[in-house]
């Protein structure tokens, strides 16, 4: 119901949805300054002037020395003696470095579409609520067994609505003003069990460093090493379908296989001293939301929960890990995860994919416009589509069109099992690294999710 419903309002851009640009320039803005340089809360305040020059230099900062060990003579055996996929297409390489840096697509961008207006960013926060509300009370109301699976889906994708204006806050794109953001944002995120504050930060390095093998956050490839060592429950909790796509509460209390800390905690070392206060004020929001959830329960009872807000919740969940994953997964063509000296700012932004939803487009605020929104977080959603469109040019073949969608993305569910089945693991070595696949694994375990 939510769907037709919105997708009164959101018929309007189909057409030009798809198209849309995947390189941004805005993120780097708060990202690429080393995160010690960084005020804790200004730093997205700052962005636009640290935002021109070429990638590479600055961040260094935020890649770790390690990285930078044997590469040469390894590369090549490491293309060669993995099985076929893990090759670079032939023809026009993915993995090359582009005829073009941030500031060329930052021009080609037209200023207006960096304009951040609060009262605009504000309606689409009290649409979703209205619905929001409107959709429990009427499921309420109704209460019979046709409604409530119309009601959980719909919900569902309402939550995770709320969820990428909260993202936005986090971004920063959501207003220039940073308490303005900060409140939006705990009220948003908590609402739906998300640490405001611990996830803001650990997204903020996901896109400082998307596409790096070792330092991306959520969704990064294990390298073989990890993959060989993960034990086999967690093996096929990763790898068979529904499993990974539950996995977002889970990642929030202890993150991804081969890294540690969780969002919740202000030592974890996600975090870094001076942001110790956010976080704390974030995990206490998110226990404020807790306790009266507990509550309602109480008055409610346990199945009306349970109907009104359990359901709906995992449902956001599984929205928020398939749009995930599949921002930087599943492409026809293998495309490049990098490392070490090959990895840039703008060369990881280009691997990650925009994805047409349909009619949930404007439901769920354009994310599916990813490329540029990773290039520039800082451009609010109701511009990405624009935005993108004027860096297709500039972009090429880095950009690649996303497959266009019937009123509901069903084909993208494709996509995923497919994706699933073949990208498990890249090489411990070399700087410009495919996803292959584990030829056991994937007799093992894949049967069930055909």
């Amino acid at each position: 119901m939510a769907s037709w419903v919105l997708s009164a309002s959101g018929l309007k851009p189909l057409p030009s949805a798809f198209p849309r640009p995947g390189v941004g320039a805005v993120y780097r803005d708060s990202l690429s300054k080393p995160r010690f340089l960084r005020p804790a809360a200004t730093g997205s305040d700052l962005n636009i002037r640290f935002s021109s020059t070429r990638s590479s230099s600055r961040m260094r900062a935020s890649v770790p020395f390690q990285v930078a060990s044997v590469e040469e003579e390894e590369e090549e055996p490491n293309f060669n003696d993995a099985i076929g996929e893990a090759e670079p297409p032939a023809g026009f390489d993915p993995g090359a470095p582009p005829p073009f840096n941030l500031a060329d697509i930052r021009a080609a961008i037209p200023k207006h579409c960096w304009v951040k207006d609060p009262w605009k960013s504000m309606s689409y926060v009290a649409r979703d609520v209205a619905v929001v509300f409107g959709l429990a009370a009427a499921a309420a109301y109704l209460n019979n067994w046709i409604v409530w699976p119309l009601y959980w889906a719909a919900q569902g994708t309402m939550f995770w609505a709320l969820f990428v204006l909260g993202h936005d806050c986090g971004h920063g794109s959501f207003s220039s003003n940073h308490k303005l953001n900060s409140v939006a944002g705990h009220i948003l995120h908590s609402s739906i069990l998300v640490p405001y504050h611990g996830w803001r930060i650990s997204h903020r390095t996901h896109h400082q460093n998307h596409g790096h093998v070792e330092n991306d956050e959520s969704w990064h490839p294990l390298s073989e090493k990890i993959f060989r060592q993960l034990d086999s429950a967690t093996r096929t909790l990763r790898f068979t379908l529904p499993f990974p796509m539950l996995a977002y509460p889970f990642y929030l209390w202890s993150r991804s296989p081969g890294k540690s800390g969780s969002h919740f905690d202000p030592n974890s070392d996600l975090f870094v001293a001076s942001e110790r206060k956010d976080v704390i004020t974030s995990t206490v929001c998110w226990t404020a939301m807790a306790a009266l959830l507990v509550g309602l329960t109480f008055v409610m009872g346990p199945m009306q929960m349970l109907k009104l807000y359990g359901i709906p919740y995992w449902g956001f969940v599984m929205w928020l890990d398939f749009v995930t994953y599949l921002h930087h997964h599943g492409h026809d063509d293998k495309l490049p995860w990098y490392r070490g000296k090959e990895w840039s700012y703008l060369r990881g932004g280009l691997t990650t994919l925009d994805r047409d939803y349909g009619w949930i487009n404007n439901i769920h605020h354009d994310i599916g416009t990813h490329v540029i929104h990773h290039l520039f977080p800082q451009i609010p959603h109701y511009h990405l589509i624009e935005a993108t469109e004027a860096a297709k040019p500039v972009l090429g073949k880095y950009y690649r069109e996303p497959e266009k969608s019937w009123p509901l993305p069903f084909h993208l569910i494709g996509n995923l099992i497919k994706s699933m089945k073949k990208d498990h693991y890249v090489s411990d070595t070399g700087d410009v690294v495919y996803y292959q696949t584990d030829r056991n694994h994937h007799h093992h375990h894949h049967h069930q999710s055909n």
